[in-house]
């Protein structure tokens, strides 16, 4: 499943995708009937997580990984034409000491309902885990050099040159930079470029504020509450509220919390009624029902994201088979 719901300094723990996931069984007769009605998975841990119908149309971690490789490769090759002839394939184009000296704060998106791992509550409450920021953070350093003033120039295409397109060394610069050559050569124009990256996050944006609206997903999260509120602790109108409390963070600047007690006893609480009341399990039926639904409105349209895709994956494919036998 890929989580996209809103950018929050948290690492929490990652939703796995898997075909399907378990349904409730005669041992969770205590949930509430719309916790257990048939398609709604028995949710308690994120190996239970079933993947949802639009994740399909989107790009997993093999191919974000492929996608940047081939670009670095384009971008490689575009800038010995230039007469770069030992360009770095992976180059630091921050710089090192830039890097060093700036404070960078860990991101990660975090589902509407919260997190599933009640260890990591225990332990973190709604802070940041150093041990699962420092996996999360899973891109390495570049392994090039720092570039040239000139490289830089060439590599983005911002040279001083006044009017006309850039040369170098006698010529002339992709437009853009070969930064860009590299993403035209693997993405596609620029319309294409916007349709694979966001139709199906547009969609599935529209599709989550039903999901919220929706009387299953109001009633869950409204049980979840009063549950949260019985153990002790303030009353919030659903887990992401929850998350996003103020007193956590107040007078933070990195990402983490001060973990009180009431703050730890909260995030606690938080995963204890979420798996107790198959809160996730909920959310998740009505997600697929609805994004199921979508995609028989948009056939088309996902179809050319798919195909998007698959044009894509090919392109990519051939950069890295190619630099393959290259370096046979």
């Amino acid at each position: 499943m890929k989580v996209r719901w809103g950018l929050l300094a948290l690492t929490g723990a990652v939703l796995a995708g898997c075909e399907s996931g378990p349904g409730a069984g005669p041992d969770d007769a205590s949930l509430p009937g719309y916790a257990r009605e048939p398609g709604v998975p028995r949710v308690r841990t994120a190996g239970d997580f079933p993947g949802l119908p639009l994740d399909r149309y989107e790009f997993g971690g093999a191919d974000q990984k492929n996608l940047k490789q081939a670009q670095n490769r384009l971008q490689q090759e575009c800038m010995r034409t230039l007469g770069f002839d030992d360009f770095p394939l992976d180059p630091d184009t921050w710089g090192r000491t830039e890097m060093a000296d700036t404070f960078t704060m860990t991101m990660v998106f975090v589902s509407p309902y919260g997190t599933l791992d009640l260890d990591r509550a225990r332990r973190w409450g709604y802070g940041l885990d150093p041990d699962g920021a420092d996996s999360s953070a899973a891109e390495p350093r570049p392994k090039g050099r720092d570039l040239t003033r000139r490289e830089h120039e060439a590599l983005n295409g911002s040279g001083p040159e006044q009017g006309g397109r850039m040369v170098v060394h006698g010529r002339r610069v992709p437009e853009g930079g070969c930064s860009a050559e590299a993403t035209r050569r693997t993405l596609g124009d620029e319309a294409d470029s916007m349709r694979l990256w966001g139709y199906v996050a547009g969609r599935t944006e529209k599709i989550d504020k039903a999901v919220a609206k929706d009387e299953r997903v109001r009633r869950a999260f409204a049980d979840w509450s009063r549950c949260v509120e019985e153990k002790g602790f303030e009353r919030y109108a659903s887990p992401a509220q929850a998350f996003r409390d103020k007193a956590w963070r107040k007078g933070r600047e990195d990402g983490s919390t001060h973990r009180t007690k009431r703050e730890l006893g909260t995030a606690v609480a938080d995963v204890e009624c979420n798996r107790d009341l198959n809160v996730t399990g909920v959310w998740w039926a009505v997600s697929d029902e609805k994004q199921r639904a979508d995609l028989r409105r948009n056939k088309p349209r996902y179809e050319a994201v798919r195909k998007d895709q698959d044009r894509v994956r090919a392109a990519v494919r051939e950069t890295l088979d190619r630099a393959g036998a290259d370096r046979q």
